[in-house]
């Protein structure tokens, strides 16, 4: 099995001299879009946190600087306590009715965050605690993760202010990657988080809803982190300090052009280290999981270099892996900055390989939400589902076209994966929304992750990968450190690839595009002489039925396209004798009918024949035979048509 053989030739090297080089044509020149060095530092945060791993509490304190980086006054804060979802069941995140994603498991203990302290210093004012006038929550609303903090005059644009704090977290049991299990701990969202404020002075706050993530500024986080000296640490951003003092491992790290921070502590942890494309990489794993951290540093050598020639180096000295144990499995699969967390069983085949898949599509979220820092709950597709296209299309280029697997000559790509899952929920309801507003958990999944994929791997397959790859490096590389919308990512689009790939990609996503090609018909017939009654010479003469002319043949082949959407496609026609010849259709108009005239009978015709136009609604209507014709002209596309019916079937 080919896939396998690459997956074993890549975990059996051991050094980083053997990184893998990016394919041709994807060099750090492949966009001449410009890249920003740094980004401005918004929200800097310089905290201590002690951990207790017999109670699960966190201790936190230190110091918030802050910038007012709009055009106008502000008269409150508001501040994240995300902590708080796992507090009660009226929290949003608990009573909102989604099934069918993860997060669902009944909450074995409870976790909150308590802010003792929120004081406020301005040079030349008076100290205030402004959590005496906090709002933690709205009238008849119990959720306390989005709290309201009036100021006592308004911060001028332009205007810093320090805000010291302290505060104490509960730890849930692990859920929705947060929390403990046995002694693992792994601690996101654990500190009062200034929300993000617009350039128009909108505060982009809102509660932890079960299907969103997050959305903040960038700043400076200088943590030190204080746990038992038998614990190991990963956390965001280098290591600068490092002791054991009174029984107790503290380490600081410190990591500038980020916008949040995350970290884990487990005394079972073991680990490896590598250098690779001058990044360090750090992977912490529970005893017995080597097998799989070696998988993980093999996505890696081919992950850090081929994401840094396609969308900008990788601006960070370190990366972090953390793979969760078995028990704490809802912690695996995310991102922070500079820390990933991955996740299976020690015992996970090769032949699967989903190790790799979730390693790639995590690091790739460096990318699309940690270096373009999108709103993650108005428009999750743009840090999701723009991800899934990168993992998809990293997986192809390092392990080829059976990227999930090949068995006795059958492939499985992610890309097929993500088609039939993404289609099944093409007309329930639109791509590019807010998380909150999709109705189940199934449909946030299958058209934020699969169907935006799959929108993005359909322009690939019709307008070319350069194009493709030349519109994402533009977006990647012009919005570095930035926080841009659905309209930056389309404008890209338009630029490099045209106005009707804008056109598209905007309709497939906001308006519930869909599309469906249909060969209709397929007529083939000898050609005869003329018969019937002409006047001819001042004569009207009458000619017998027609006869053959001998060994010409015509006929026409009508194609038709439904749904909303538009992609130049080939129409395929097949003659008798198995000989081809394909016709363009730019397919802007309902219908085409094709003539056509040979030498040999045409047999039928295939429209679509390369499957480029992943987001074709119906494949079993792509072919068609002459008339009375009964055999298929394309064997192929109806076996790869039954093969996806089955793998819809087989695949929740």
């Amino acid at each position: 099995m080919a896939v396998v053989a690459t997956l074993l030739s890549w975990v059996g090297v051991g050094s980083a001299s053997a990184v893998s080089p990016p394919p041709d044509g994807t060099r750090e020149s492949a966009s001449d879009a410009p890249i920003r060095a740094h980004a401005d530092l918004v929200a800097s945060y310089t905290f201590r946190a002690t951990l207790d791993p017999v109670g699960h509490t966190v201790r936190g304190e230190g110091t918030i600087h802050w910038t007012n980086a709009s055009s106008v006054p502000v008269s409150e804060l508001w501040v994240h306590l995300y902590l708080n979802a796992f507090k009660n069941d009226r929290s949003d995140f608990l009573r909102e009715p989604i099934l069918g994603f993860r997060g669902s498991a009944p909450i074995q203990d409870w976790g909150a965050i308590d802010v003792r302290t929120f004081v406020m210093r301005r040079p030349g004012k008076e100290s205030v605690d402004l959590w005496l006038h906090s709002d933690l929550h709205r009238k008849e609303d119990e959720d306390e993760t989005d709290a309201r903090v009036p100021l006592p005059t308004p911060v001028l644009p332009g205007e810093a202010i320090d805000i010291d704090v302290t505060w104490d977290d509960k730890l849930p049991s692990i859920l929705e990657r947060t929390g403990y299990a046995g002694s693992f701990h792994f601690v996101g969202q654990w500190f009062p988080k200034i929300a993000r404020l617009e350039p128009n002075g909108r505060w982009a706050h809102f509660p932890f809803h079960r299907l969103a993530e997050f959305y903040s500024d960038f700043g400076i986080y200088d943590v030190t982190v204080d746990v038992p000296s038998s614990f190991v640490i990963g956390a965001t951003g280098p290591v600068v300090e490092r002791r054991i003092e009174g029984g107790r491992r503290i380490e600081r790290h410190v990591q500038g052009d980020v916008h949040d921070f995350a970290w884990s502590a487990y005394d079972r942890f073991d680990e490896k280290e590598e250098t690779i494309d001058g990044v360090d990489v750090r992977v912490l794993f529970p005893r017995g999981y080597t097998f799989d951290a070696t998988r993980e540093l093999a996505t890696l050598r081919f992950a850090i270099p081929h994401f840094g020639s396609l969308y900008g180096r990788y601006p960070y000295s370190v990366l972090t892996v953390v793979h969760p144990p078995r028990e704490a499995a809802e912690a695996g699969g995310m991102e922070y900055p500079t820390l990933i967390t991955t996740g299976g069983a020690w015992y996970a085949p090769l032949f699967a390989p989903m190790v790799e898949l979730v390693t790639m599509h995590e690091f790739g979220h460096q990318y699309f939400y940690g270096l373009v820092a999108t709103d993650e709950v108005s428009w999750p597709f743009l840090d999701e589902g723009v991800n899934s296209y990168a993992e998809e299309e990293a997986l192809e280029a390092w392990l080829g076209a059976g990227s999930l697997g090949q068995w006795s000559g059958f492939t499985l790509s992610d890309a097929a994966v993500q088609a039939v899952l993404g289609n099944r929920a093409e007309h329930d309801e639109p791509v590019a929304q807010a998380a909150p507003l999709f109705r189940t958990g199934e449909d946030y999944s299958l058209l934020v992750y699969e169907r935006t994929a799959t929108i993005l791997e359909t322009l690939r397959r019709v307008y070319g990968d350069e194009p493709i790859r030349r519109a994402l490096g533009r977006y990647a590389r012009r919005f570095r450190f930035e926080h841009p919308g659905p309209d930056d990512l389309a404008r890209s689009f338009e630029v490099e690839v045209g106005a009707r790939a804008g056109d598209a990609l905007h309709a497939a996503l906001f308006n519930e595009g869909w599309v469906d090609y249909t060969v209709s018909e397929v007529s083939s017939r000898s050609s005869e002489t003329a018969a019937g009654i002409f006047d001819r010479d001042g004569k009207r003469v009458t000619l017998p039925r027609g006869k053959n002319t001998g060994g010409a043949y015509e006929g026409w082949v009508l194609v038709t396209r439904r749904g909303t959407l538009s992609f130049p496609v080939d129409i395929e026609l097949t003659r008798e004798d198995g000989t081809t010849e394909r016709v363009r259709w730019n397919a802007e108009e309902a219908s085409t009918r094709i003539p056509y005239h040979g030498t040999v009978a045409l047999s039928g015709a295939v429209v679509d024949p390369e499957h480029a136009v992943l987001l074709d609604d119906d494949l079993s209507n792509n072919h068609a035979a002459a008339e009375a014709v009964h055999r298929s002209p394309r064997v192929t596309e109806r076996l790869v048509y039954w093969a996806e019916l089955l793998l819809q079937a087989l695949v929740p």
